[in-house]
């Protein structure tokens, strides 16, 4: 599953000032929303319940925070990539891709987690991701997939 059809370009943003891990969900939870206050409350929280678990943190500086539920047709996500690192259940944080997906597709869920855990095992890819100098350039990376990340590699 590419990551543009999990992603949409609004739901890729610099979080300059990201709080604790909280704060972190929060605005997590409100771009998987897009922004909708009665969804936004929903996914904060199933997010918290699943971090209550264990973290989602995989290393690296990467957090993968998900749930499953009934807010969304399709999996969605939503990245933060964050000015500075915030506590993730022991790991330090600097890059969050949050997913939402539907409570009856636990097979779409396990997929894009296991995509995203692949896509950020690849030192490359993190280390352009977590580089890009703005917005677009981020967007551009994500969007466009591992491909144009290799090209753009020193």
């Amino acid at each position: 599953m590419p990551l543009a059809d999990l992603l949409a370009p609004e739901r890729i943003v610099l979080l300059t000032d990201p709080g604790d891990r909280d704060s972190v969900l929060d605005a997590a939870a409100r771009l998987l929303s897009d922004g909708s206050p009665d969804l936004t409350s929903g996914i904060a929280d199933a997010l918290r319940e699943r971090e209550k678990l264990a973290t989602t943190a995989i290393g690296h500086g990467v957090a993968i925070p998900h749930a499953r539920g009934r807010t969304h047709v399709d999996a969605r996500g939503a990245f933060l990539r964050l000015q500075r690192p915030v506590d993730f259940g022991g790991q330090l944080v600097d890059m969050v891709f949050a997913l939402v997906a539907p409570e009856h597709s636990p097979q779409q869920h396990l997929q894009a987690l296991s995509e995203l855990a692949d896509r950020f095992a690849d030192a490359i890819y993190r280390d352009a991701v977590r580089e890009a100098p703005d917005l677009p350039t981020l967007r551009e990376l994500l969007l466009g997939g591992a491909q144009r990340v290799r090209e753009a590699a020193p």
